[in-house]
């Protein structure tokens, strides 16, 4: 049979009042309940611990040497408490994380930002806001301490957790006439000949738009590369074209206010954002305690009804 703490504060504050009821009152404690707990230390260590009388309760030899050792190991286990209540705010330093452009990834920094503050005041947060290849090579080196990255596939040097799938969607001018109903999914086809404003080929990105096309056999005009958010939402709704993003990234960037957005379909195209970290280089605890708050994150984003966003 073990002690546990509460039976050692319901016998020390017994003795302090020099009364069960009383005791029993201040711990909010029923009194035969309380009886039981002195019962049970008894028993347990095999003498009488109080002595019970018209005028109170005072403790045997016995029961003052457990007293003595009790108010200390209740002292060590409230200043333990103290400590872990104060660990995060004492953990301090900094980290470097990466989001990828383009991804819903990118509309959680702020959020990421607010909680490491919340949580971890003394934690200095870099943030990154580049290519997902980029971001990796600076793992590797360990010039960054983690990303979020597109990709699922592996990448010597680092270790990959995938996170959830994000679904691309078009994402055109307000008067652009396109075939079908208005916020009607659109086929890939449909985007032959289509002006269209895209990141660079050396994006993950659009090597997946490109796939996709392929496979619907679209040829859209390609008319910009742009690697800028707040520069493509600018073209987009100057009618320059139309572009292909997460749906998650149009919503969240006021940038793209007022634009149309389609589903498209035949094929979906869709990627899988993952935590990156190094696979040699361990995490120090300022990244240990940014990757504990960046997963919270991503699983609040996964639960919300942000469009196309679904678990891996």
């Amino acid at each position: 049979m073990s002690v546990d703490f509460k039976k050692l504060k319901s016998f020390v504050k017994i003795i302090d009042t020099g009364s069960v009821s009383r005791a029993a009152s201040i711990l909010r404690v029923a009194q035969p309940a309380l009886s039981q707990q002195i019962a049970s230390l008894e028993q347990h260590f095999k003498h009488q611990l109080l002595i019970r009388s018209n005028v109170g309760i005072t403790p045997t030899e016995a029961g003052l040497i457990l007293y003595r050792h009790a108010q200390i190991m209740l002292k060590q286990i409230d200043q333990a408490s103290v400590e872990i209540d104060q660990s995060a705010k004492s953990v301090a330093g900094r980290v470097s994380i990466g989001l990828a452009t383009y991804s819903s990834s990118s509309s959680l920094s702020l959020p990421l930002l607010k909680e490491m503050r919340a949580r971890y005041p003394q934690i200095i947060v870099h943030i990154n806001d580049s290519f997902g290849h980029i971001l990796s090579e600076l793992i590797m080196t360990g010039k960054m301490d983690m990303a979020l990255i597109y990709t699922s596939n592996p990448i010597k040097g680092v270790s990959l957790q995938p996170l959830f799938r994000e679904e691309m969607f078009l994402v055109s001018p307000a008067d652009l006439a396109l075939p079908g109903e208005p916020g009607e999914p659109l086929p890939l086809s449909a985007l032959d000949g289509v002006p269209l404003l895209l990141p660079s080929k050396t994006h993950f990105l659009r090597r997946l738009i490109d796939e996709g096309l392929s496979r619907a056999r679209s040829e859209p005009d390609v008319v910009a590369e742009i690697e800028s958010v707040p520069a493509l939402g600018a073209a987009v709704l100057d009618g320059l074209g139309s572009t292909i993003l997460p749906g998650s990234v149009v919503t969240d960037a006021p940038t793209f206010a007022g634009a149309q957005i389609r589903r498209l379909t035949t094929p979906v195209i869709d990627a899988t954002v993952s935590l990156c970290v190094s696979d040699h280089l361990p995490l120090s605890e300022p990244a240990l305690a940014a990757r504990s708050v960046l997963l919270d994150i991503v699983g609040k984003l996964i639960s919300s009804s942000q469009p196309g966003i679904r678990p891996t």
